[in-house]
């Protein structure tokens, strides 16, 4: 059986007469990576400084590593790693000295504050600027210590939020492996992120969060496979071959001058091999095809009538 790392029941929230959490149910399971979507003012951040305790629901209960939110609070903060959206590191300060910061903070040991910096360090490819003012960083090297300094208490449940904005392609890269490299270790990781493409590369469950409400939960696949749309474009050298295969599949060939035919399918291999299958008993031969397949993008426009999140900079 698995446990869960994280679970919420009717949480709700309001500042004001403005409900920004309006009963949320939610359980994420040990070890795994869940992405937490939604336009901007959705309750993404209210619902995060819930789980880390630094605000209260009105009602509902949350756990956190098996600790209550409310009642067992000191618990919740030495489970999690928080990792903000701006970072937390002091330019004053090196690289080094910022985790030693943060290990006293944790009330480690010396020798012990010594040795965990010491291999974040290594493990974040940071030894070589452990010693360097952290005003020289690059912005993925301040990703990186930053996430590292999160790190110092060890532990089980991490809320990443919007962990590579800003950063460039390589570094973001990077910042996914490392991500993947704690979830490894059964490391909890809460993401909200900008960037659709980096929760369906991470994210082993994702929720949209829209209005205070969760519209949609799954895994990236199966909130995808919800939405219409996916087809198979088939490329062609000349007119006659197309207008061959828009016989042969049954289908209108559109825009011939474009010389590609798009066939509805969900993607799957069996339903590609039966359009292939068909053009090549009717001996039409394709000159390439794509498959194109709903994206999160689309998932997203679909439940909340929006085309992407944005950058949430409110509540």
């Amino acid at each position: 059986m698995t446990h869960a790392a994280i679970e919420v029941t009717g949480l709700r929230r309001s500042f004001g007469t403005q409900v920004v959490l309006d009963g949320i149910d939610l359980r994420i399971t040990e070890g795994t990576i869940f992405s937490l979507l939604g336009p901007n003012g959705a309750g993404k951040t209210t619902l995060v400084q819930i789980l880390s305790t630094l605000i209260r629901a009105d009602s509902g209960t949350a756990r956190v590593a098996g600790h209550d939110v409310v009642r067992d609070a000191d618990r919740v903060r030495a489970a999690i790693g928080v990792t903000g959206q701006f970072s937390a590191v002091d330019n004053f300060l090196t690289g080094e000295e910022n985790l030693l910061l943060m290990a006293d903070l944790n009330h480690l040991g010396r020798a012990e504050g010594r040795r965990r910096a010491a291999d974040l360090l290594d493990r974040f490819d940071l030894a070589d600027a452990a010693r360097k003012g952290a005003v020289t960083y690059s912005g993925g090297m301040r990703r990186k210590l930053d996430l590292a300094m999160g790190l110092m208490g060890d532990p089980r449940v991490i809320f990443l939020d919007e962990p590579t904005t800003g950063l460039d392609p390589r570094s973001r890269r990077d910042m996914w492996q490392i991500v993947r490299d704690l979830v490894a270790t059964g490391v909890t990781v809460f993401l909200t992120t900008q960037y659709l493409d980096e929760a369906d590369h991470l994210a082993d469950r994702i929720a949209l969060l829209d209005h205070g409400r969760l519209v949609a939960e799954g895994t990236p696949a199966e909130l995808k496979s919800r939405i219409p749309g996916g087809h198979v474009e088939l490329r062609f050298a000349d007119d006659d071959a197309l207008v061959d295969a828009a016989v042969a599949l049954d289908v209108d060939p559109g825009d011939a001058r474009e010389l590609v035919l798009r066939v509805p399918s969900d993607g799957s291999v069996r339903s590609l091999k039966a359009v292939l299958d068909r053009l090549d008993a009717a001996a039409v031969e394709v000159d390439g095809l794509t498959v194109r397949t709903p994206d999160l993008d689309d998932v997203f426009f679909a439940v909340t009538g929006k085309a992407r999140p944005e950058l949430e900079t409110t509540r």
